[in-house]
């Protein structure tokens, strides 16, 4: 039998607790930029207070117009858009809905 720390359950994982450390408020919706991916404001989050963010489910989200995503695709995050360009960007998931070029919205799964 290995000799493993003591672990404690603390909850599904479906969203964090999340403080903002920036100097603008985090409106409900907004993504948020996690290093190494994303996650969905669930509510408003005021400079220096916390608040939740979805880090599991299924989102539409803002996307650049001139690229057609596919089902299973991994997109990136730009700041501003979901792309497929994975330079200077943060994986955001994996594309739920096909999306034709001129599309501007994308259905998202995340986490």
């Amino acid at each position: 039998m290995l000799n493993n720390p003591k672990t404690s359950y603390i909850h599904r994982g479906e969203t964090i607790d999340y403080k903002n450390n920036g100097t603008a408020e985090i409106k409900s919706n907004d993504v948020v930029g996690l290093a190494t991916r994303i996650g969905v404001a669930g509510c408003d989050i005021p400079v220096g207070s916390a608040g939740s963010v979805h880090v599991i489910g299924v989102f539409d989200l803002p996307a650049v117009t001139t690229e057609a995503f596919t089902v299973g695709q991994a997109v990136y995050w730009d700041g501003t858009a979901l792309s497929s360009n994975a330079t200077g960007t943060v994986p955001a998931g994996w594309i739920i809905e096909a999306k034709a070029a001129a599309g501007a919205v994308a259905r998202l799964k995340i986490g």
